[in-house]
């Protein structure tokens, strides 16, 4: 069986694990909210400018 210090550091391991698993969700998730907010602009400001030029 294991100790209560094994624990302690088997359970800060997985916990820094995951806070790293999360961080590099967040970035992905944050460049895939930035590129769909980019192409939306890009179709607006191309309606836009065909409105202006007709």
């Amino acid at each position: 069986m294991s100790s209560p210090d094994e624990n302690r550091q088997r359970n800060r391991k997985i916990a820094e694990n995951e806070a790293n698993r999360q961080a590099v969700g967040d970035v992905r998730v944050s460049v895939w909210a930035i590129a769909v907010s980019i192409v939306v602009g890009l179709i607006v400001l191309g309606f836009a400018w065909a409105w202006l030029n007709r």
